[in-house]
């Protein structure tokens, strides 16, 4: 059983998304991932969730989490789990995602990234993870090669 997270801009293109199915179908089957957290916070993120939910009827066996920084207002994320991690709510808010995103990488296996720049967020922690030697799947490398 592994735990995959995600890091990723906030910006990410929708053709990404065939890339990101068939990385999380290698880490399901595999590297016999099972779980998944996931963050809220982006179009990648966004991406994330749908194709997790898709995955979720072909491999009943997995599960999806969204990890928030900031209690929601309203009911967001339907379908899926959602987590508010205990000692969040003493971070002050400026600090909450990448507090959250500590605590994801932490219980992470590896990571799945989008990350096209070397500046931000998505570039920090796949940086992170790399140091904590993780395996890091970065889809922008991957598309690199690939028709605009």
């Amino acid at each position: 059983m592994a735990v995959c997270t995600f890091f990723g801009h906030r910006d990410c293109p929708s053709s990404v998304r065939p890339k990101l199915r068939a990385a999380l179908i290698e880490q399901i089957e595999k590297r016999n991932a099972t779980d998944f957290l996931v963050g809220n916070e982006g179009r990648f993120d966004t991406m994330v969730q749908s194709v997790l939910q898709e995955l979720q009827r072909e491999y009943p066996g997995i599960s999806c989490t969204v990890v928030l920084a900031y209690m929601p207002r309203r009911q967001e994320n339907a379908g899926l789990a959602t987590l508010y991690p205990a000692g969040i709510e003493t971070v002050p808010k400026r600090f909450a995602v990448f507090w959250r995103n500590r605590w994801m990488l932490r219980r992470a296996d590896c990571v799945i990234a989008y990350m096209t720049h070397s500046w931000g967020g998505a570039a920090r922690f796949c940086g992170l993870a790399l140091k904590q030697g993780k395996p890091l799947y970065n889809l922008a490398e991957e598309m690199a090669g690939s028709e605009p």
